[in-house]
C-alpha cells in the first residue's frame, strides 16, 4: 500500500429503502465519487448496510478502514409506526384529561365530505392504557395543584400491570412549564427501568394536546426499534472500520449523530427522502435549474416535494399512517406507486396498482424468489422497457414468469397481455401525477413552471410519461439516479429545531420577552452542536414565527433575515406575514385584523464538511450511436428502439425518442415524442420534441 492509499479518507452514504439499499463513497483526497447498491434485509437492515460497505469497498479499491464518516438514512421509524405494534403503549396524562386521544379533533379529513362516511383510526393507546395523575400547570407556566407522586407510582404499577414497557407522558401545558413532566419521568426511570419513556416536553413542546399527545406517543412506539437498531448498526460498523463519526438523516433535511436520534427517534420518520430533496438541490442548482418538482421512485413508494428558488418547504403538520405527527419536516407527499408495487384486480373488476410492494422478499415474480403477483418491474420488463438482468448482471430476471404473471391480470380484464401491462403502467403514473398535484396545483402552482427532477430506481421509467400528464416541458434524469438519495446525505448540515409556544397578540407583546425567548432557542442550539463537535464558526441559526390573524385555527410560518433582532425582528414577522398569508391561502387582511404570534422557532445549523465533488468523467468521443436496438412497446404497438449505455454517452449528444438509457441502477425511458441530450455535468435533460 502506498503513502497516498494510507491516508485515504472515505465519506461512506448509506440509504437503505424497501427493496434497495443504495451505497455512496466519496474520496475526500479527490472529490472521486463512488456508487453501487445491495438488496435490503428487511429482517435485520444493518445486514445490509454492512454489506453495503463492504461492497463497495472491494468494488472501489479501499479499506473499509480507510472510511472516516459513516451518514446514513433509514426507514426503521417509518416502519415501526407502519406495523402498528401498539400493544406494548401506554400513556400518562393530567388527571381529567384521560380522553384527548378519544376526542381528537372534530374535523373530517379531506375527501371524506362529512363524519358519517369516516371512521376514526384504531387509538394506538385505548382507554384502559390511559392513566391521570394529579397535578396542574396553568396555560403561563404557573403551578395550580403540585404534582401527586403517589399517582404516579400507581400509575407505573397499572402500566407494569398491564406488561406496558413503552411510556408517552403529555401532561397539560408541559410546553411553559415541564417540571411536572420532568420529575414524573424520572420517577418512572426508577420505578420501571426496563421501560422507554418519552416526554412531550421534550418531543413537543408546544401547545394543542392532541398532537402533542400523539407525536409523543409515536415517538416512544418507535424508540425500541430505532435504538436497538442504530445500537446494533454502530457496533457492527465500529467492529469492521473502527471508530467514526456514524450521522443519522432526519426529516427535516439535517444530520444528527446516532446516539442524539436515540432520544428522539421521530425526527428520523422520513429520513431518506429528505436526502433526495437535498440532492436534487444540489443537482438542479448545478444544473441551472432553481424552481423544481422532484420525483424518488423507488421499490415500495415515490415520494414528491416542490422546491421554490432553491428552497424546499417545510411543515410541521403531517401524518404518518393516519396519525397527526407534529415535528420540523420537508414538506413531502408519499404515494404508494414504486417498482415493486402489485398490480391487481379491485371491485368491480377495476385495475388497481399499489399501495401493496412486493418489497425485497420475495420480490417481483421476474426476480425469481417466490413472487407470485406481478408488480411494476415485471410488467416493465414484459415491455422490453428494462434489461434482462438488473445491476450489472448482479439479479437476472425471468420475462417468461412476469410475462405469465401479467397474463393472469390481462385474462380477467379481457384484455391482451401488451394492453394490460401498458394499463398498469399509465395507472402507475397518473398515481404518481396525482402526488405532485397535492404539492403544486393544490398550492396554487403550475407543474409547468418547474423541472421535474426524477430518480431512485424506478423514477426513469415514468418520468417522461408523468410529465407528459402534467404538461411538465423539461426532466432531469441525474447521473446514477438510484443513488441520488444516498449522495444527498453527503450534502446535509447537522440540523436541531426548537420551539416555544408563546401566544401574544401584536398590541399586547412584549419585545424583551419574546427576544429573551428566541435567544433561550438559540443558546440552546449553540450547546447541541457543540456536543456534536461543530465549532462556533460552523454554527448559525435561523429564527421563525408562526403567526395567524386572531380567531384562526392554523398559522403561517414566517422567516426572519440572520442577524435581525428586538423589534425589527418583530417588524419583519408581522409585516411579511400578510404576503405568506396571501400566497398560502389567497388572501389577507392587512389592516384589517388583528395578528398574534404563537410558536417562536429556532433552526440550528452546524456546517460540516461537504467533499468537493469530482465532475463526472464523460467519454472522450460521442457521435451519438447507440449501443444496439431491442423492440420496446410504445403506445399501441412494439417499436425497434435504440438502447444506450449511459457510462458510453459524451457530453451534448442528443438523443431523439424514443429510445431507452441503461445504466448500473436503473433505466431512463425517453418517450416517443421526447428528445433527450447530456449537460456538462452528466444530467440526462429530457424535453418534449415541437
Amino acid at each position: 500500500m502506498s503513502a497516498t492509499d494510507a491516508t485515504r479518507h472515505v465519506r461512506v452514504s448509506i440509504d437503505t429503502g424497501g427493496t434497495f439499499t443504495d451505497i455512496v463513497a466519496i474520496d475526500e483526497s479527490d472529490g472521486r465519487m463512488y456508487t453501487t447498491k445491495t438488496p435490503s434485509t428487511p429482517g435485520d437492515p444493518s445486514q445490509a448496510l454492512l454489506e453495503g460497505i463492504r461492497k463497495i469497498a472491494e468494488r472501489s479499491g479501499f479499506q473499509t478502514t480507510d472510511i472516516s464518516t459513516v451518514i446514513h438514512g433509514t426507514t426503521t421509524a417509518t416502519n415501526a409506526v407502519l406495523q402498528r405494534d401498539f400493544a406494548r403503549l401506554g400513556l400518562i396524562v393530567t388527571e381529567g384529561f384521560q380522553h384527548v386521544l378519544e376526542i381528537a379533533r372534530q374535523s373530517v379529513p379531506d375527501g371524506y365530505g362529512n363524519s358519517y362516511f369516516w371512521v376514526k383510526p384504531e387509538r394506538p393507546v385505548t382507554l384502559e392504557r390511559v392513566v391521570g395523575v394529579r397535578g396542574r400547570m396553568l396555560f403561563d407556566g404557573s403551578e395550580l395543584h403540585p404534582l401527586s407522586e403517589e399517582d404516579v407510582h400507581l400509575a407505573a404499577e397499572e402500566l407494569q400491570r398491564r406488561g406496558i414497557d413503552c411510556v408517552a407522558v403529555c401532561l397539560l401545558h408541559s410546553y411553559a412549564n415541564s417540571q411536572h413532566e420532568q420529575r414524573v419521568g424520572a420517577l418512572l426511570q426508577e420505578l420501571m427501568p426496563n421501560a422507554f419513556i418519552s416526554l412531550s416536553s421534550v418531543v413537543l413542546p408546544e401547545y394543542r394536546e392532541y398532537e402533542r399527545a400523539m407525536t409523543t406517543i409515536i415517538d416512544v412506539m418507535v424508540k425500541p426499534f430505532t435504538r436497538d437498531y442504530l445500537a446494533d448498526a454502530a457496533e457492527r460498523i465500529n467492529a469492521e472500520i473502527g471508530e467514526v463519526p456514524f450521522l443519522i438523516m432526519q426529516s427535516n433535511g439535517g444530520v444528527v449523530s446516532a446516539r442524539e436520534i436515540g432520544e428522539r427517534p421521530i425526527t428520523t420518520l422520513l429520513s431518506g427522502p429528505a436526502a433526495g430533496v437535498l440532492a436534487a438541490i444540489y443537482i438542479g442548482r448545478n444544473a441551472g435549474y432553481r424552481n423544481l418538482l422532484t420525483l424518488d421512485a423507488g421499490g415500495t413508494s415515490t415520494d414528491v416535494c416542490l422546491i421554490e428558488n432553491l428552497h424546499p418547504s417545510l411543515t410541521t403538520e403531517t401524518k404518518i399512517d393516519q396519525y397527526p405527527v407534529k415535528t420540523p419536516m420537508l414538506e413531502m407527499v408519499a404515494v404508494g406507486t414504486g417498482g415493486g408495487s402489485i398490480a391487481w384486480i379491485g371491485p368491480q373488476r377495476s385495475l388497481k396498482v399499489g399501495p401493496l410492494s412486493a418489497g425485497a422478499d420475495p420480490g417481483p415474480i421476474c426476480y425469481g424468489r417466490g413472487g407470485t403477483e406481478p408488480t411494476i418491474t415485471d410488467v416493465n420488463l414484459v415491455l422490453g422497457r428494462i434489461p434482462a438482468a438488473l445491476l450489472g448482471g448482479e439479479v437476472p430476471l425471468d420475462a417468461d414468469a412476469a410475462r405469465e404473471g401479467v397474463a393472469r391480470i390481462a385474462a380477467e380484464l379481457g384484455l391482451g397481455v401488451e394492453e394490460a401491462a401498458a394499463g398498469i403502467l399509465e395507472i402507475a403514473a397518473w398515481n404518481q401525477s396525482n402526488g405532485i398535484r397535492q404539492v403544486s396545483v393544490q398550492k396554487g402552482r403550475d407543474p409547468a413552471d418547474y423541472c421535474l427532477v426524477s430518480f431512485g430506481g424506478s423514477g426513469g421509467l415514468l418520468a417522461g410519461q408523468v410529465a407528459e400528464a402534467l404538461g411538465i416541458p423539461t426532466v432531469l434524469v441525474p447521473p446514477n439516479p438510484g443513488n441520488v438519495s444516498a449522495f444527498g446525505l453527503q450534502v446535509s448540515d447537522i440540523r436541531r429545531d426548537y420551539v416555544r409556544t408563546l401566544v401574544r397578540g401584536e398590541h399586547e407583546i412584549d419585545v424583551n420577552e419574546v427576544e429573551d425567548a428566541w435567544t433561550a432557542l438559540e443558546q440552546m442550539g449553540h450547546e447541541d452542536l457543540g456536543r456534536e463537535g461543530v465549532e462556533p464558526s460552523k454554527m448559525r441559526v435561523t429564527r421563525t414565527a408562526d403567526v395567524r390573524y386572531e380567531g384562526e385555527a392554523s398559522e403561517c410560518s414566517v422567516r426572519v433575515a440572520e442577524g435581525v433582532t428586538g423589534r425589527a425582528a418583530l417588524d419583519v414577522v408581522f409585516d411579511e406575514f400578510h404576503g405568506e398569508h396571501e400566497r398560502i391561502f389567497g388572501f389577507a387582511y392587512r389592516g384589517e385584523q388583528p395578528i398574534e404570534i404563537v410558536n417562536l422557532r429556532v433552526q440550528a445549523i452546524g456546517e460540516v464538511y461537504h467533499p468537493e465533488v469530482r465532475a463526472l468523467e464523460m467519454a472522450e468521443a460521442g457521435d451519438g450511436n447507440a449501443q444496439g436496438t431491442r423492440k420496446v412497446w410504445f403506445g399501441s404497438g412494439w417499436i425497434e428502439t435504440a438502447i444506450y449505455h449511459r457510462e458510453k454517452l459524451a457530453h451534448d449528444t442528443a438523443i431523439t425518442g424514443p429510445a431507452i438509457v441503461q445504466e448500473f441502477g436503473s433505466t431512463t425511458v425517453v418517450f416517443p415524442t421526447w428528445n433527450a441530450r447530456v449537460d456538462p455535468a452528466g444530467n440526462l435533460i429530457m424535453e418534449r420534441s415541437a
